[in-house]
Formats: structure tokens, C-alpha cells, sequence
């Protein structure tokens, strides 16, 4: 198996070199055993394979032009035959950029290795693949930078250490800083005096530590030369001894100074002396440091005529404003000022890096690998540190303390260190963050392990991107983690279903086209039983003064759920029938009475238990007063951006503010999740517990261990829709209702469609066929209908209707439809009934109907197509031989910008929701797409590629569509729904030869569905 791995690595293409992942594929192995194989042989991945030869492109393309853009950087690095997407492309780019900002005095060669020791990569690896199959070891080249580092202030030097490599941030961040300090250095004959500003943590010490090595390797100083502290704060309260430690003192200067004593500035000579906190110097100092400073000389305490020399360099730190805090004249003698910024102000990567550091120094201290959760690494990355990076060491000190009392207890051999271990100040910040930042998570999506021998990052290729089942890993990957952190013995739920992200965007579609009318209402529970509860509440209302309007909504949900459940013959028992008959007579007594008016319309007899759920209603949307007792607590749980819009379109519904959601990010881990649900259960609960509806089974445990440390009652659901939540909080709103009722019945319901048709069962189906000309005509038709379709109408009964044999036609077919289901109007004029389908009887004749009518008398409704309003044929594409996703995105968002379908901030929204997740679907489709305020007229854009591209790790992307809708086109993303679900219709576009055939297909298909 070695062999041939080595044989593949040997044969890849260098500017793409085969993944890990790749190469198991092809091997049919783990890729695991290869990624094991490869590192105990000193194989580099497939990006540092690759490094070396792709900065040496990168930088002969930057030198060319040092402007180029993003865009057009990474098309030339893809013509040299590079596959990199725009980000992959960006980071090379900054690199590069960063070669070329130091090559003035190195070779080409020189400055990559350079480069690629600061970030601690060695590109030329000891083991290099080679032709034959064969390894060759080198030595390696971690040392070939100091022969070509030559600073010209120090020529005759044959080899330069340069400290500030180690300084994190020297090509970043501090690149002007560390520029700063080393003028200060070099400047001769003994270097600039220098203040360092900034608040306390930054670093200010360190900088000053880091200044002194960087001095003794010059020639201006020796290599023996001395450097020297002293904090000004130690004896702020004592302005005779800070004189006295600092510039000595005579024999009898003061009392108790028996002899004469040598101060700081005189055993400094020649060397360096850092002044910490230097504005507690009292002015006195001030004054004598200034001489100091202007004439290198001093004199000591009590000395009068003496005059002294030392020719030493001052570091000075102060985290005050020294116009504020220092004397003009001291501060004119200090031509250096360096500010350094605070850790909230440095990059991602240089925060990284610090922390990674200082788990290093950790591990060292404790002689063991120290094992870090990426949860823990994202608390450290976000938290606001106002002690800067001196508190960030102090808290990731105390992290590991922790982690190592734990190991010690449970006789660990390493320290592991976990979410629950973070001190409470850092753990407060991330609980309660809602950071979207894309950057921030690449450094907050692997766990870490730091041992003497450095620090390595677990790098979890299968997070990269999420193919069809990666997600389902993912997530039990996460669950997993939570057991093995003891929270839970509960075994782990299998996870199946729909691809994840396919099915977050279905829910996330639908909440976001939700409009803010009735029309919401009507669409999840059908017109029908609306306005049956729009009747039942104005007969309430008449012996009921303070019923509030807003018990339609809730009402009407419940009546849709009891109507379900009767014709699924599911009956539930009522618990508090009895104390609602004595207490809420009168609302009891007024439910009976209109429920006679649902038993009549919906043709269901509702039983006393249903009566008395109506009564509850009744009973408790009466007036404004609050109720004084305790409701259950809804909360939505969710992987990615769904639960806070299905719980916000419950509350719109109900006129409420009682569910409320809480996401999850996929870098969050459970532990993270675990304690903001903690925290929101504990914040939510009026009394009666929580019901929690999430949309995975990792979640489900979480139940258990809330109720276990918060003693607050809790009930999870194992999935979700937003039918769910309204149901929840529906019932939940009746504070009757119980957690345990609510969520045994929620938990035995199956929601698999979002509405009811109250006329789908125990109802006639009928035909109606109408003509202008009379019944006559009318009944011709329903003949020709008999006659051809005999045994497709079995059951169904066809109902001949004339304009002129009647004077109100509309109130004749309304009133049909009272007791029947109309499953189609046939004939000459259209009424335009909105919920009645319509086929014309030349249609029908002609044939091109006749299957469409076959599918409505089988149950299957029928759509209308208007996808060419917005599929314009000028944005059908077929035949395109695009090679990469971001060349697609830009070349089929470019098209739309330029016919002014929509404005130039488009593309930037595709690319930020591609940041989010893929928009790949099964069927080797993309469905990309962008903001809709940047949208000016809606449009779609179909490209049908030549050849399938890899599309964030999904290899089979033939067929993209650009969605360009606005919020309120809802009907075209279902009608393109309904196209791209279709398996056949998919199948008919990819065998089309141009742009006419996908049109047909696309404009002149029946679309249907059961």
C-alpha cells in the first residue's frame, strides 16, 4: 500500500496536487491510513507540495503588476494551470506580496524559503517525492536564510540572527513597529531613545526584551552589553528611593545612606535600560532623566558637584498619554515613539498565533501534550481581552490549570482541555456573541495539539466542504464529543434524511418568503377553515365584549390540527373538561353553540373534549390583562441560519413573542450550544418547563443534561418545521396545557404537509363544465368528457353549467363548492375562480389537456408555469465550458449586473451566502444566489456547462441556475423548485442542443405534484 501511494504522489500533477482524501478515493483506503502513512514519512500535504512552486508563479505575476486584482490574479494563476478558487487565490496573493516586500536584499530563491520559515513551513520537506518511486533526503534548508539576511548597517558581520522574526505580527500588524524599533537600534552611535505607548498587556516588555537581542547583534552595541528593568510604579510612593535606585546616591544623602551606592543609569553604561511605566516618575526624575538624555550625564543623590557619565540607550513604556503624563522638555528628548496596538486590533491569524504560542509555553511548563478543542480556541479568539495579551496569557493559563487538575484526578496522561475548563470571563463573551465573521471561523474549526516539540493544527478535511454526507459526520462528530466530555451516556442518534443544507435552505425559503398578510395563514392551513374561524369569532364576539381579534390565528391553527386528527381518527381527551364546564360556563356553552357551525362546514362532529379546547380560547383572549400563571416555554434549536425565522414567523402568526430561536454555527461545537441553550432555558421558563424542537438528532440529549443542572423541566423534539412551532405555541399559549401534553402529542403528529385540504376526504369530487352559450353546450362537453375519459371519472360527478341559463354563475359555483371539491372548470370562458384550476375545452379537445385533467382528478395538483416572465431567452446559456465555480458566479452575475436585472452589489451577496454554505443540490445542480434588495427586476439565469465542474468539493455540477428574485416572488422559486426537483425534466435539459429546447422544457412542461 506504500508503494503505491508513493506511485500516485510521484505521478500527480505538481500545481494540483492530489488531497489525502484523493488519494484514498483512488486507493479505496481510509484517508486516514494515508494521511498517517504521509506523516510518518515527512510527506508535506498537498498544500505545501505545492507552495514553493506556486509563490514562484505568484510572484513573477505580482511583479508585473503590483495592483492586480483578486479577480484577474487568480484567472492568470488558473491559466498556468492552477485549479484555485478566488479565496485560495487571495491568501497566495498576500504572501506574495509579503515575498516581494523583502527581496530587495535576498534572491528569488531566498526570499520564498525566507518566507516560509516565518511561517513556520518548511517548503523544501526532508523527504522529497522524486521520480523511480524512490525518496531522497535533504538537509534542511531552515538556516539558508541567514546567509542572505544582510543588514548594510552591519556588513562585516557574516551571519545576522534577527530576534524580531520571533516577534508574532512582524510582517503584519508590527511590520511598522518593529521598523521602527530597529532604526532606533541601528541608529548610531548608541541607538535613539525610545518611548513605547500603549495600553497595559499589549507587549510593551516584550518588545523592549526583543529590542536588546536584536542590539547586541549589531555594531553598536557589544555582545555583553547589559540590559536593565526597572518599573517606576515600584516605588511611585517613595520619590527618594526611585532617585536613589535609579541614579545612585552619596554617603549621607539622606538618612540611612550610609555609604555611596551606584544607581541603575551608572551600571547600565553601554548597555540598555527599560523604563517601565515611566509616567509614575515623579518631576524631579523627569528633569534629571532630561539632562541625562540631552547630555549623558547624571549625578547622584546628594551630589552637588560630581558630574557623572553613562552612555546607555533608554527604552521607555508608558500606557498614558505623555502629553498629559510626561514633561515637554523629557518628552523633546525622545525621537522614537512606537505605539503599540492592543490584541483586539491584531489580525485573526496573528491572534492565533499567540494562542497557540501560549499553549506552547504551557505544554512546556507541564511536561505533557496538551490537547485543545477548537471550542476553545474560538473563546479565545472572540472574547475582548481588556488586559490585552498579557490577560490572554493569564487566561489561557488558568484554562490549563484546570485541564490539568482534571487529568490528574482522572489519571489522564495528557491534559485536555474543553469548552468547561475556560474561565467564566471568556466563556461570558462567546455565550452571548452573535459574531457572523467567515474569516474567524477558519481558525475556530479544528482542535489543536501542542507538545514540546510544537503545535499542530488537526486539520478536518471533511468540514472543508459538505458533500452528501460529510454534514451527517459532522454533526455526530460534535455529539460524540459531548458524550465523550461525560455529559452523557444517551446513545447517539443515527442521523438520516435529506442532505442538511438542502434541507435548511427548504425551511429557510419558506420562512423568508413568508408574507406579512393573511395570505401566511391561509397557505399553511387552507382558506377553508380560516374563514370558518373568521364566523366563529364574530358570533363569539357578539356574547363575549373583550374577545380579542387575535384569537382567530391560534384558533384557526387548532382547528386545522383537530381536523386532522378526527379524520385520522385520533381522538385526544380533554383533562381539564371538567373544570372548564364549571369554571368557563358561558365560554363553554358559546363553543357548543358554533361548533355546530365547523361540524356543518367542515362535515366532522366534534367531540366534548374539542368543545372544550374551543372554550379555552375563548376563556383566554379576553381583555389585556396579563395571566398570572406560567406558560411552557418554546424554543427552536438549529444547525445554521433557520430557527430564529421559523420562530419569528410563528410569533407574527399568533401576535406573540413567545418562541424564540437560537442557531448554531457549524464551527460551534455542542459544547458551545449546549450552554447558550442552557442559559436561554433558564431565561425563557415561566414555570412550566421548555419544549425544545431542534433539527437534528445530536441535539436531542440536551434535554436531559439542561434538566439535570438547571432542575427546569424540558421536552425535546427531534425535528422541526415551522408548522411545528405554531402548533407549539398555540398550545402553549393555553396555560391549561401541560409540557408533557404538548409535547407527546407534537411528538406522535407527523408534519409532512404544510396545509390541509379540508375537502380531501368523505367530500364529492365534480366537474364543472360552463359555456357562454347555454347548459346545452355545456353538457356537450361533459358528454366528450364521459365519453373519452370513462376510466379516469369513476366516482366523479360532471356538473354542466351555462352563463346565459344563470344569473349570478359565480354564487352558483361557490356554492357547489360549499359541499363539493371542484377539481376543475372546462369550458369556453375562464371565471378566474383562484383556487378552481381551468382547462379550456379547445385544450381539451386537442389533447393538450387531457393529462393535465387526468392529474387533477388523481389528487395531483397542477401549477401554472410562469418561469419565461423571468427566465428571459437572452439568459439561457447552453452550451458554456466554464472551468472553475468562481469564473461561473462572476461571467452569470456580470450578464445580470450589465442588463441591469440587478446592482453591482449582487456578486458580493453571491459570494458572502456562498460563505455560508454550499448551494449545490443532488442532481449535479447549483442554485447560487444573492441578496434581494440588490435585485431590480427578478430573473433567473440558466447555464448548462459542457463539462461538469467541481463545485466546493462536489465534482458533478453541470446545471447552475442564478436566482435573482425579490421576497415577494414566491411563486417562481416554487415553479423552479418543482423543475430542478424533477429528475426527468433535469435529464431533458442536459440532452437539449441549444437555446430553444430548454425553453420548451423549461416553459411548456406541466408542472404537477401529488
Amino acid at each position: 500500500m506504500e508503494s503505491k501511494i508513493i506511485k500516485i504522489i510521484s505521478s500527480e500533477d505538481k500545481k494540483n496536487p492530489y488531497t489525502d482524501e484523493e488519494i484514498a478515493k483512488q486507493l479505496g483506503i481510509l484517508r486516514k491510513v494515508v494521511t498517517e502513512y504521509r506523516n510518518e514519512n515527512g510527506i508535506p500535504d498537498s498544500r505545501q507540495r505545492r507552495k514553493e512552486l506556486i509563490l514562484k508563479d505568484a510572484v513573477e505575476i505580482i511583479k508585473k503588476d503590483r495592483n492586480i486584482s483578486d479577480r484577474n490574479f487568480t484567472k492568470e494563476l488558473n491559466e498556468k494551470g492552477y485549479n484555485l478558487a478566488r479565496y485560495a487565490a487571495s491568501n497566495i496573493k498576500k504572501e506574495a506580496i509579503l515575498i516581494l516586500g523583502e527581496s530587495y536584499n535576498l534572491s528569488e530563491d531566498a526570499a520564498i524559503t525566507s518566507y516560509g520559515e516565518k511561517q513556520n513551513v518548511n517548503l523544501k520537506s526532508k523527504a522529497e517525492i522524486v521520480n523511480n518511486n524512490t525518496m531522497i533526503h535533504k538537509e534542511n534548508r531552515a538556516q539558508v536564510i541567514k546567509k542572505h539576511i544582510d543588514y548594510r548597517e552591519d556588513a562585516n558581520k557574516k551571519e545576522t540572527f534577527d530576534p524580531f522574526k520571533s516577534v508574532i505580527g512582524c510582517e503584519g500588524s508590527l511590520r511598522l513597529q518593529v521598523n521602527q524599533a530597529k532604526a532606533a537600534i541601528l541608529y548610531p552611535p548608541k541607538g535613539l531613545h525610545t518611548l513605547l505607548l500603549g495600553p497595559s498587556g499589549v507587549g510593551k516588555s516584550h518588545m523592549a526584551e526583543v529590542m536588546y537581542k536584536f542590539a547586541v547583534t549589531t555594531k553598536n552595541f557589544s555582545d555583553n552589553s547589559i540590559f536593565m528593568v526597572f518599573n517606576c510604579a515600584d516605588y511611585a510612593d517613595n520619590p527618594q528611593l526611585l532617585l536613589s535606585q535609579l541614579f545612585g546616591h552619596s554617603k549621607g544623602a539622606f538618612t540611612g545612606a550610609n555609604d555611596n551606592k551606584k544607581g541603575i543609569v551608572e551600571l547600565c553604561n553601554g548597555g540598555i535600560l527599560f523604563l517601565d511605566e515611566v509616567h509614575r516618575l515623579p518631576v524631579e526624575g523627569q528633569e534629571i532623566l532630561f539632562y541625562l538624555l540631552d547630555k549623558g550625564k547624571f549625578r547622584r543623590l546628594g551630589e552637588t558637584e560630581t558630574t557623572r557619565e553613562s552612555k546607555l540607550m533608554i527604552i521607555a513604556a508608558t500606557t498614558e498619554n505623555p502629553e498629559s503624563s510626561l514633561l515637554l522638555t523629557f518628552r523633546r528628548r525622545i525621537p522614537m515613539i512606537i505605539q503599540i496596538p492592543s490584541v483586539n486590533d491584531r489580525s485573526h491569524d496573528e491572534r492565533f498565533q499567540i494562542i497557540k504560542n501560549f499553549f506552547l509555553n504551557e505544554s512546556i511548563r507541564l511536561g505533557k501534550d496538551v490537547f485543545v478543542r477548537r471550542d476553545v480556541i474560538k473563546a479565545f479568539m472572540t472574547y475582548d481581552c481588556p488586559g490585552n495579551i498579557g490577560q490572554l496569557k493569564s487566561d489561557i493559563q488558568v484554562c490549563c490549570a484546570r485541564g490539568f487538575l482534571y487529568s490528574t484526578l482522572n489519571n489522564k496522561e495528557d491534559v485536555k482541555v474543553n469548552f468547561e475548563h475556560v474561565p467564566d470571563n471568556v466563556k461570558e463573551r462567546v455565550l452571548n456573541s452573535s459574531l457572523k465573521d467567515e474569516e474567524l471561523e477558519t481558525y475556530t474549526m479544528e482542535d489543536i495539539i501542542v507538545s514540546s516539540n510544537g503545535v499542530k493544527v488537526l486539520h478536518r478535511d471533511e468540514y472543508s466542504s459538505v458533500g452528501d454526507n460529510n454534514i451527517y459526520q459532522f454533526i455526530e462528530n460534535k455529539y460524540k464529543e459531548l458524550k465523550a466530555d461525560g455529559y452523557s451516556d444517551i446513545d447517539i442518534n443515527k442521523l438520516v434524511g435529506q442532505q442538511v443544507e438542502n434541507e435548511l435552505m427548504r425551511v429557510a425559503s419558506f420562512a423568508n418568503f413568508c408574507a406579512q398578510n393573511t395570505q401566511e395563514v391561509i397557505n399553511i392551513i387552507g382558506e377553508e377553515i380560516l374563514k370558518i374561524t373568521e364566523d366563529v369569532f364574530e358570533i363569539a364576539k357578539k356574547h363575549i365584549n373583550k374577545l380579542q381579534r387575535k384569537v382567530v390565528y391560534p384558533l384557526a391553527i387548532h382547528l386545522s390540527s383537530t381536523y386532522e386528527r378526527i379524520l385520522n381518527r385520533r381522538e385526544v381527551a380533554n383533562p381539564n373538561l371538567q373544570m372548564i364546564k364549571d369554571e368557563y360556563e358561558k365560554e363553554y356553552a358559546i363553543a357548543t353553540k358554533t361548533s355546530q357551525i365547523i361540524n356543518n362546514r367542515l362535515k366532522i362532529n366534534l367531540s366534548e373534549d374539542e368543545i372544550g379546547f374551543i372554550a379555552m380560547y375563548l376563556k383566554h383572549f379576553q381583555g389585556e390583562e396579563e395571566q398570572d400563571e406560567g406558560r411552557v416555554g418554546v424554543i427552536v434549536l438549529s444547525h445554521g441560519r433557520v430557527a430564529c425565522g421559523m420562530a419569528e414567523v410563528a410569533n407574527r402568526l399568533l401576535g406573540v413573542k413567545h418562541a424564540v430561536g437560537l442557531e448554531m454555527d457549524l464551527s460551534d461545537s455542542p459544547n458551545i450550544m449546549l450552554e447558550k441553550t442552557m442559559k436561554l432555558v433558564e431565561k425563557v421558563n415561566q414555570g412550566k418547563g421548555c419544549i425544545l424542537l431542534v433539527d437534528m438528532g445530536s441535539l436531542t440529549t440536551f434535554g436531559d443534561i439542561i434538566t439535570a443542572k438547571t432542575g427546569i423541566p424540558t421536552r425535546v423534539i427531534g425535528r422541526v418545521d415551522t408548522l411545528m412551532v405554531l402548533e407549539c405555541v398555540r398550545r402553549a399559549l393555553l396555560p391549561e396545557d401541560t409540557l408533557d401534553r404538548i409535547a407527546d402529542e407534537i411528538d406522535n403528529k407527523n408534519y409532512i404537509h404544510r396545509g390541509v385540504n379540508v375537502e380531501t376526504k368523505d367530500i364529492n369530487k365534480v366537474i364543472i363544465t360552463l359555456c357562454i352559450t347555454g347548459e346545452g353546450a355545456a353538457t356537450k362537453v361533459k358528454e366528450y368528457i364521459e365519453g373519452t375519459m370513462a376510466d379516469s371519472i369513476k366516482g366523479i360527478d360532471i356538473i354542466p353549467l351555462g352563463y346565459m341559463n344563470d344569473d349570478d354563475i359565480t354564487s352558483t359555483i361557490d356554492r357547489i363548492s360549499k359541499n363539493k371539491r371542484i377539481v376543475a372548470i372546462v369550458g369556453t370562458i375562464n371565471p378566474e375562480f383562484k383556487e378552481i384550476p381551468f382547462i379550456s375545452v379547445e385544450e381539451l379537445i386537442t389533447g393538450k389537456s387531457t393529462g393535465k385533467l387526468r392529474k387533477l382528478i388523481n389528487n395531483k395538483k397542477v401549477y401554472k408555469n410562469n418561469l419565461s416572465e423571468v427566465i428571459p431567452p437572452e439568459f439561457i446559456f447552453p452550451q458554456e465550458s466554464y472551468k472553475y465555480k468562481d469564473e461561473v458566479l462572476d461571467e452569470m452575475a456580470g450578464k445580470l449586473i450589465k442588463a441591469g436585472c440587478v446592482e453591482e452589489g449582487y456578486l458580493l451577496s453571491v459570494y458572502k451566502r456562498e460563505t455560508l454554505g454550499g448551494t449545490y443540490l443532488k442532481g449535479g445542480i447549483a442554485i447560487p444566489h444573492g441578496d434581494s434588495r440588490f435585485v431590480t427586476k427578478p430573473t433567473i439565469a440558466v447555464t448548462k456547462l459542457a463539462t461538469p465542474i467541481n463545485w466546493d468539493g462536489i465534482n458533478n455540477i453541470d446545471l447552475i441556475f442564478m436566482i435573482a428574485l425579490k421576497e415577494d416572488s414566491k411563486d417562481y422559486f416554487e415553479q423552479l423548485y418543482r423543475v430542478i426537483s424533477s429528475t426527468d425534466m433535469l435529464q431533458k435539459i442536459r440532452k437539449a442542443k441549444d437555446r430553444e429546447e430548454i425553453m420548451d422544457i423549461l416553459f411548456k412542461n406541466t408542472i404537477s405534484a401529488k
